[in-house]
């Protein structure tokens, strides 16, 4: 017996240790952080593609390069995992606006740095646009879905981009606007773009995420609300 374990050790690979040899896998539920990181990414893409209704875990499972089993580890079941991806997109995006709105800076310069911000975040995730699909709304659970959305995510933003607006229009560093009017409006010149991207490509032959587009529109968004915006 104490020959063979000498020998074991004689042949055991050099640098290996014990502790090595045993650490888990990504996939595995030895990096949770890890697992959940690629699921969340692989699952973007699959909801953007296919919706809730049409994705499959067996696709996400696949591109995260995980045991299936892992996903129903960490998420109940889609619809969690939906919630997730929903929770991960809007948060991220929350995090990266609210600093900007509460910050001191005056409403002209806070008001373009929101909206460098809010064209950044998506255009360094482009898919963000298209996981938000028609089908989360046809239905009581999307209905009530929606309202989670927009009372954790939607409604901070609004609130305080609206008294940003409206401090700007105190000052005479804005137009007259109705927030209910402009808000949306801005919304939609900045996320259209990336939510139209594949048809613009097919249409224009120009690829309308390459850096030079993504800089030329960031550009004209600035200076297209700026126009509509101040006096």
């Amino acid at each position: 017996m104490k020959a063979s374990v000498a020998t074991a050790r004689l042949h055991r690979p050099k640098g290996h240790s014990s502790r090595e040899r045993l650490a888990p896998r990504l996939g595995t539920r030895g990096h949770p952080e890890a697992s959940r990181a690629a699921i969340l990414k692989a699952a973007v893409a699959e909801f953007a593609e296919n919706g809730i209704a049409g994705a499959r875990t067996d696709a996400i499972a696949q591109a995260a390069r995980v045991n299936k089993a892992l996903i129903y580890y960490y998420f109940e079941d889609k619809d969690a995992l939906y919630d997730a991806v929903l929770d991960h997109v809007f948060g991220g995006m929350r995090a990266r606006l609210m600093p900007v709105l509460e910050s001191k800076l005056p409403p002209r310069k806070k008001m373009l740095e929101y909206l460098g911000a809010y064209f950044d975040y998506l255009a360094a995730n482009p898919l963000f646009t298209r996981v938000v699909q028609g089908d989360w709304m046809q239905s009581r659970t999307g209905n009530v879905r929606m309202r989670r959305i927009a009372r954790k995510y939607f409604r901070p933003v609004f609130e305080k981009l609206a008294d940003v607006l409206r401090e700007g229009i105190r000052a005479g560093e804005f137009r007259a606007v109705s927030p209910m009017d402009f808000l949306p409006s801005v919304a939609a010149v900045i996320v259209f773009y990336f939510r139209a991207a594949p048809l613009m490509k097919t249409l224009t032959k120009v690829d309308p995420l390459s850096e030079q587009r993504i800089r030329e529109r960031r550009v004209f968004v600035l200076e297209f609300i700026s126009a509509a915006l101040f006096r």
